[in-house]
């Protein structure tokens, strides 16, 4: 038996030389020292020895084992730092390249264009309202004289969810909701951005859903002056200060009267071109004073109290202020075009 362990602590000490990496010294380690691996074998046969000899034998055994498992470590400890030195190698890293350039993101320019509008009307003493996109019947038309059967209904076409629930058609509710909130006791200044849904065909202008933001200001003694003072300064903000406003008569059910706004055209400072159809203005937005009846709906005195309501749509806003000629561009998140505008207000690229 001290001839099998001494063969058998040959052959592993120069296996374990030959060994080229740690999953082979492992398999190394369970042939000769697992539970059916070589030595475990030969100890077993020591219950067939003499009293005398077991010591022995023993003492030859464990010096055995100590041998292999400390050449078993030595072996690993090189192997490991062989391995770690070949990792390195592979991710080794040249500092002296110059660095990827890292692309920033920014606003998207109808945010910009939101944004911008917010901040001007903040400046004149207007409060920003948001209100829910599913909106009731009664608050999306109702309350801003169009009752059931009204032919202006007509004028937008409407998402239904059921008899009573819809897809706002304009960002109007919000003013409602505000006004009853205050139920005629002070007056209103707000303005009130957001997304509305209408049943259209989606062309270069034209899209079933988009932004929309509207104005409204109720107090004593506010007039139609009021209206295109605030409009003028408006205009001449976010389009130059050389920019021109006319009102012309419109209709609207929820005022009256009614007007709609032009601007003069900035490609031919209105002496008329092909952008402004010869015309030399360009139709921006509507409003008009607020309707009694939708004043008295909310609560308010039509008597005492007046106001005037306006609406706009950033995305025709933004296609008049940079040129932009189909609104589905804001839509398709095409980077090429979103990157052009990151230095409106808000971009970062």
């Amino acid at each position: 038996m001290k001839e099998q362990l001494e063969a058998i602590q040959a052959e592993a000490l120069d296996k374990i030389k030959q060994a080229t990496d740690l999953k082979e010294l492992q398999d190394i380690k369970v042939t000769y020292l697992g539970k059916k691996g070589s030595l475990t074998s030969v100890l077993r046969g020591m219950g067939k020895l003499s009293k005398e000899e077991r010591p022995v034998v023993g003492e030859i055994a464990n010096k055995v084992r100590e041998s292999i498992t400390g050449e078993i470590e030595q072996k690993s400890e090189v192997l490991e730092q062989a391995a770690l030195e070949e990792q390195l190698e592979k991710e080794a890293l040249d500092v002296t390249l110059p660095g990827r350039p890292v692309q920033l993101g920014g606003a998207h320019l109808l945010t910009s264009i939101v944004e911008e509008i917010e901040d001007l009307f903040i400046g004149m003493g207007f409060e920003v309202r948001e209100g829910p996109e599913v909106e009731t019947d009664y608050y999306n038309f109702e309350a801003l004289n169009l009752p059931k059967g009204h032919p202006a209904r007509d004028m937008q076409d409407t998402f239904y969810i059921t008899n009573e629930l819809l897809l706002r058609t304009h960002t109007s509710p919000v003013q409602a909701r505000t006004m009853l909130q205050y139920k005629g006791k002070q007056g209103v200044k707000m303005i009130c951005p957001g997304k509305v849904y209408r049943r259209d065909t989606d062309d270069a202008t034209h899209s079933h859903q988009f932004t929309q933001i509207e104005g409204l200001y109720v107090d004593e003694n506010v007039r139609m002056s009021d209206l295109k003072g605030t409009l003028d300064r408006f205009a001449k903000k976010m389009f130059g200060q050389t920019r021109e406003i006319r009102l012309r008569p419109s209709f609207f059910p929820f005022t009256e009267p009614s007007v709609e706004m032009d601007i003069s055209c900035k490609v031919c400072n209105g002496e008329g071109c092909s952008v402004c159809k010869q015309s030399g203005w360009i139709e921006i937005l509507g409003g008009g004073m607020v309707h009694p009846r939708v004043l008295e709906m909310a609560g308010y005195d039509s008597k005492k109290y007046t106001g005037f309501a306006f609406g706009m749509g950033p995305e025709r806003i933004a296609m008049l202020k940079y040129g932009i000629d189909d609104i589905r561009q804001f839509y398709t998140n095409d980077v090429r075009f979103l990157s052009q505008y990151h230095h409106a207000k808000g971009g970062t690229m």
